[in-house]
């Protein structure tokens, strides 16, 4: 029985080394990705991942209406957005 776990010990610990280091990091950044983008707001200057930079104009459950200028408006998936460059700040937030 001794023999088992000290056969097993080895590959349990790399099993928690790579949970501790690759899969549970992975899991926060896209548990905080997941909540920026459930948190847009009409008037959030944001950007893309292909690059595209823009103010949501229109929100709906699972798409944005992206202001690009001059008139233009795209409607991207809500999952597209990579960052918010600057969130609109509401009137709660100025009196705090």
């Amino acid at each position: 029985m001794a023999e088992m776990i000290s056969l097993l010990l080895p590959f349990i610990l790399m099993g928690l080394v790579f949970y501790f280091l690759l899969i549970r990091p992975q899991q926060k950044r896209q548990k905080a990705i997941n909540q920026m983008q459930a948190d847009l707001k009409k008037g959030d200057k944001i950007v893309t991942i292909g690059g595209l930079q823009g103010v949501v104009h229109s929100l709906d459950e699972d798409a944005i209406h992206i202001d690009v200028g001059g008139g233009q408006k795209l409607t991207y998936e809500r999952s597209a957005v990579k960052h918010v460059v600057e969130p609109v700040q509401t009137e709660e937030q100025d009196n705090n």
